[in-house]
């Protein structure tokens, strides 16, 4: 009774800590989500009227040529609340989303020690591979809603709202892999990579190098090997996250659909605009995850060791 007693307190610490962190790090770094989506669904072959709203601007405004021009572009086409279009459905899931996240892995942990009495790297990429999954199944459909209001260049006067969004998204496609859950599989590739890489790189050298007594220089070790592996994990999954936003996105060509799964969409994207494409948003990808990284593990380390404390055993 006592050791139930003890993992439940454990794990509500845990979903405690990790929402926390999901939420501070999504209502700071959201503008530079946005404009990896806005980079991501940009084809060199988009024509004036393929995406909501552009009709309403001019067709030299319509390709972004990096990320200040994207910024700077929504800003005088869109207001300045554009930036955080689409923020309503990663809030709404942020909070479950980095719980489960968080809880997952520190969970699975124990299963995948192949006989070590501690934690290996492979320990920390299996479990991580783990929270991406269970973390993807349960945002994919709050992910098609953001995108699809990302997607939208009208002013933010213009712009449906969030429930108007969804319920149009249930109503034209269904709730299948067709519809407010397509492109799921692209985001469990997504996300197991990223998380893989993410805590296994994260914890592995957080073992490594040794921990200081001062609490500031603790505090930047944390946010230093936070940073790096927000960083390279980020590297490593982009070219999912292209496919995942071509295939939750704008269509070229209304009432067909030319991106509909994760390989396909890779391989289209590599043939018709080469393999950097495949890359495309990476910049405000890393602007974002590097220091949203850093945020989220320390925030969820201070949080979990507050909480610890605060109700020791």
């Amino acid at each position: 009774m006592h050791e139930s007693t003890s993992l439940l307190k454990q794990a509500s610490m845990q979903v405690a800590a990790g929402g926390s962190a999901g939420f501070i790090e999504v209502c700071i770094m959201h503008p530079l989500d946005l404009v990896k989506t806005r980079l991501q669904i940009q084809s060199t072959h988009a024509k004036k009227g393929s995406m909501p709203g552009i009709s309403a601007v001019k067709l030299s405004e319509a390709q972004y040529r990096g990320v200040f021009d994207c910024l700077s572009k929504m800003y005088r086409n869109e207001g300045f609340f554009s930036f955080w279009k689409g923020v309503l459905p990663p809030i709404l899931v942020e909070t479950p989303k980095r719980a489960v996240k968080f809880l997952t892995f520190e969970q699975t942990k124990r299963f995948f020690l192949f006989g070590s009495p501690t934690p290996t790297a492979v320990t920390f990429s299996m479990a991580g591979m783990c929270a991406g999954v269970f973390e993807a199944v349960l945002v994919n459909p709050f992910e098609v809603v953001k995108v699809t209001l990302q997607s939208n260049r009208a002013h933010m006067h213009q712009t449906p709202s969030t429930w108007t969004v969804t319920k149009e998204i249930i109503r034209t496609e269904g709730f299948g892999f067709r519809g407010i859950n397509k492109g799921l599989t692209a985001t469990i590739a997504r996300n197991g990579v990223f998380n893989s890489f993410y805590f296994g790189f994260y914890h592995s050298v957080k073992g490594m190098l040794p921990e200081y007594e001062e609490p500031l220089p603790e505090f930047l070790r944390k946010v230093g090997i936070g940073f790096t592996s927000g960083t390279l994990a980020s590297m490593m999954n982009i070219p999912f996250d292209v496919a995942k936003s071509r295939i939750q996105g704008p269509q070229p060509v209304s009432g067909q659909r030319k991106y509909y799964s994760t390989l396909q969409s890779m391989r289209l994207v590599y043939i018709e605009e080469g393999w950097r494409a495949l890359y495309k948003g990476l910049v405000p990808k890393v602007m974002r995850l590097g220091p949203g990284g850093a945020i989220m593990l320390v925030v969820y380390d201070y949080m979990y060791q507050y909480l610890v404390k605060k109700f020791p055993n």
